[in-house]
């Protein structure tokens, strides 16, 4: 087979014809959002049930995503490949759930061969297609037309233009729905435990070292006492908690301040390590998004920040940055 090559100019002429013409497709589409879309979201805001989506080909692909994205911010939600459906998956789906069907063509065999067992199920069905006048939208029970868009593929044939457009008005229904849920970042931290954004979205109580963990230092302990504290809390923490005897916070004796102590021949282990302790520390509550926490690390530079009780100053617990490389954030 001979190797083919491509004009780099030409590439780049045709990836940018095709960036344009998708962004064009989504400004068109935003100056045709009607009413309709209200409707949408209000059929799935009260839909008792699971939002099922289906989809043949691409649409299919792009629904999967939808289903996603709206089962993960607060709508159940699952996607149903309708030929799979149409040998038994149909089981799936209850006479409560919202079919949210995706053809641009509403045209596609399959979905249309869906649809009476659908509406003899009793489920509502919303479609996603050009028109309301082709077979899904006439027997959907609500449509979110899309007009009439051009695709990007040089040969007018694979679905590029209208995939776009359906993801584009997929997202916008499932943000539109998200906040009228009042779907709050607690709840999407629910839905998202083991990445990035959910790691940032716990509270800071959830991770904090406490109970043996803390290297609690009485306000009249020596500088000696404080090191040997330091080092025999499980975890090695890098400092020493200075309280009172209810628990209150007077202040953070910390590895650096041992280190500078000793580069200045100034130390002592037998003088009060309440001489020593840093001014102000800079604390968190166990109430405080860990994403919060990795910000003050960022900021000022330091490596332990003592965790205070939601309504007083009582010390609960304390979070090294070792801890949030724990939990890889």
């Amino acid at each position: 087979m001979p190797t083919m090559t491509a004009d780099p100019k030409t590439s780049l002429e045709r990836g940018l014809q095709v960036l344009q013409l998708e962004a064009e497709a989504i400004r068109t589409l935003a100056g045709r959002l009607g009413p309709e879309f209200q409707v949408a979201v209000e059929l799935i805001l009260g839909c008792k049930g699971r939002v099922v989506v289906t989809g043949m080909g691409k649409a299919g692909l792009i629904g999967q995503k939808i289903s996603a994205t709206l089962a993960s911010t607060g709508t159940p939600s699952l996607s149903l490949h309708p030929a799979e459906a149409l040998h038994g998956d149909l089981g799936r789906v209850r006479s409560e759930d919202l079919i949210l069907a995706l053809s641009w063509s509403g045209q596609t065999r399959e979905i249309l061969q869906l649809l009476p067992p659908l509406k003899t199920i009793g489920a509502t069905i919303l479609a996603i297609t050009e028109s309301d006048r082709s077979g899904l939208g006439r027997d959907a029970d609500a449509v979110l037309p899309l007009g009439p868009l051009g695709e990007a593929c040089p040969l007018g044939l694979a679905p590029t233009v209208t995939t776009t457009a359906m993801l584009a008005l997929g997202d916008a229904l499932a943000m539109a729905v998200l906040e009228g849920r009042d779907f709050t970042r607690e709840e999407f931290a629910s839905f998202h435990p083991g990445g990035k954004l959910g790691r940032q979205l716990m509270r800071i109580g959830d991770i904090m070292r406490k109970g043996e963990q803390l290297p609690l230092v009485r306000e009249d302990a020596s500088l000696g006492e404080t090191i040997a504290i330091m080092t025999s809390t499980p975890g090695r923490p890098g400092c020493g908690l200075v309280v009172t005897q209810d628990r209150s916070l007077l202040g953070i004796f910390t590895d650096g301040d041992l280190r500078r102590l000793v580069s200045e021949g100034s130390l002592d282990p037998k003088s009060p390590v309440a001489e020593h302790l840093g001014s102000s520390p800079t604390c968190v509550r166990e109430d405080q998004l860990v994403g919060e926490a990795l910000h003050i690390f960022k900021d000022l530079h330091v490596d332990q920040l003592p965790v205070l009780a939601d309504d007083k100053d009582f010390l609960v617990g304390l979070v090294d940055v070792q801890d949030l490389l724990e939990i890889r954030l």
